[in-house]
């Protein structure tokens, strides 16, 4: 069955209807905001038809129809118009972004904050490795006889450390030897083949060098294995409590639990698109199913990208979300890249 031009008008004024007003819309009132003439009889047909067709639904016999997720995921894809935002609301993000953050995690934490307060929806935010993380350099600093700090930087600028004692005395003046063996042979690969060059030293190494050389190994390899997990900054769960979906106690607490104590199971979608949508059973876990999240991505550098998603009802105003989730993700991917923000309203030429 075709869907014709009428049709996707007729989708498109239910879908914004619903998520205007919560409510079912009928035909006579279908027919009252059509563009041109049509009587409801006309729109009875066709929502009979885009009820088939698996576009909407009938929630009660003589109830109007709503939208299904697939009808939700013909408006995203074709019919919602982009909604650009006022000049008001770019200042009051910049404002917001000018905020003195230091570190990287303050600044993805913080920015879960921000945009739930400006799109007034739960979100959470996330780093994530584009790509996965190696050792960039070794340093082993000695304390004294017995111990030494190593330090490591990994090639996402991260650097850490760590004291270590060690199990037979080491001369300072042998560090920096194990320092070049570390960088010639540890850096830039990944666990496995840190461990396969490990195994390949051992006979060639002295007793109290190899036992130092797997302290510092474990150590990093370990650290590498940190950066593989993602780190969930969630905010506003208690706003689901707000809108008609979640009247039922249980089933807003079982989304607000899940965003809470499963949080590192949000949607974290792979690939290089800025935005994605993702509606009702299109999310791979069941807390989600009768939900949809919009999730943005910006660059961080370093191999690595920020995540900012909005969780909500199916019903979410999502060309609202979508504009103001992308404003921020531009704005953040200019302020790591160019350590700059968008101009203030009264800064554009």
């Amino acid at each position: 069955m075709e869907l014709t031009a009428r049709k996707k008008q007729i989708l498109k004024i239910v879908v914004e209807s619903y998520i205007d007003t919560a409510e079912p819309l009928g035909s006579k009132a279908i027919a009252q905001r059509m563009p041109e003439k049509v009587s409801s009889a006309t729109v009875r047909n066709e929502l009979a038809e885009l009820s088939d067709m698996g576009y909407l639904e009938q929630p009660h016999t003589s109830a109007g129809r709503i939208p299904s997720a697939k009808g939700y995921r013909l408006y995203v894809n074709e019919l919602m118009e982009r909604k650009p935002l006022s000049d008001e609301e770019a200042a009051q993000i910049n404002d917001a972004l000018r905020q003195e953050l230091k570190g990287t995690d303050q600044v993805i934490a913080k920015t879960g904050q921000m945009v739930s307060s400006f799109v007034d929806y739960p979100t959470y935010a996330v780093a994530d490795h584009t790509a996965a993380a190696t050792v960039r350099r070794f340093e082993l600093i000695a304390v004294d006889s017995g111990s030494v700090i190593a330090v490591v930087m990994l090639s996402d600028s991260r650097v850490k450390s760590q004291l270590m004692h060690l199990s037979l005395p080491l001369e300072a003046e042998t560090l920096p030897e194990l320092s070049h063996l570390l960088n010639t042979h540890f850096t830039g690969i990944g666990v496995e083949e840190m461990n396969v060059h490990l195994m390949n030293l051992s006979d060639q190494v002295s007793g109290q060098w190899f036992l130092l050389l797997n302290q510092v190994v474990e150590y990093a390899a370990g650290l590498l294995k940190d950066s593989q997990q993602h780190e969930v900054f969630t905010n506003g769960a208690s706003q689901l409590l707000k809108f008609p979906e979640f009247r039922d106690v249980d089933k807003a607490h079982d989304l607000m639990h899940f965003m809470v104590d499963s949080k590192e199971q949000l949607p974290v979608p792979a690939g290089d698109q800025s935005m994605q949508i993702l509606i009702g059973p299109e999310n791979v876990n069941e807390a989600l199913k009768e939900s949809s999240v919009v999730v943005a991505s910006y660059d961080i550098g370093d191999g690595m990208r920020g995540l900012v998603g909005v969780v909500g009802p199916t019903r979410m105003d999502y060309a609202a979300v979508a504009a103001r989730l992308s404003y921020f993700a531009e704005s953040l991917t200019r302020m790591f890249g160019k350590h700059q923000l968008p101009p203030k309203e009264n800064e554009i030429p």
